[in-house]
């Protein structure tokens, strides 16, 4: 039998009741990762038919956590950034993205963004999910087509995030 979406969200409405903290945070990757395992999930909402890069899938009516499915035809980066004050797991269907996490140097102020230095560099690939907790940075990089699924504390559309760039190459961290 298919893991589906209503099963997904129904999971990780548990996990999100049961802690909402990082620990049901881990719980919801684990059922994300159940999902990325199955064939019929991932071809039910990011087969060929998926065109759109963003599509909510589900948003729940008391945790308001959202499901996302995001499709990318081609090579994407996005620059460092945090989940203004919510949390994220993103998961891997197809393709891979690799992944950096930033340590925050300088704060964003005055206008100015922010500065970070990376920690970590590493791939997702299909089937892998992992937790960005609240002002955890990181930015992705695709250079060929990718699907995920990408779990969202709260509907990130719209929200404003603090810009941040990593420390120019020669200049020492602060």
């Amino acid at each position: 039998m298919s893991y589906t979406l209503e099963d997904l969200a129904a999971d990780c409405h548990a996990a999100i009741a049961a802690d909402p903290g990082p620990a049901g945070r881990e719980a919801v990757r684990k059922h994300l990762e159940r999902a990325l395992a199955d064939a019929a999930f991932v071809d039910d909402h990011l087969g060929k038919h998926a065109t759109q890069p963003r599509s909510l899938l589900y948003q729940d009516p008391d945790f308001g956590f959202c499901i996302f499915a995001h499709v990318y035809d081609g090579a994407k980066a996005a620059p460092p950034h945090d989940h203004a004050g919510s949390w994220a797991v993103y998961g891997q269907a197809k393709g891979v993205t690799e992944m950096t996490e930033w340590r925050k140097v300088k704060a964003p102020e005055g206008g100015q963004p922010g500065l970070v230095e990376p920690l970590k560099v590493y791939e997702l690939k299909p089937g892998m999910a992992v937790v960005y907790n609240e002002s955890d940075i990181h930015s992705p990089r695709r250079e060929a087509p990718t699907r995920l699924i990408r779990i969202e504390g709260k509907n990130l559309d719209g929200v404003k995030r603090d810009p941040y760039e990593p420390v120019p190459k020669g200049r020492a961290a602060e």
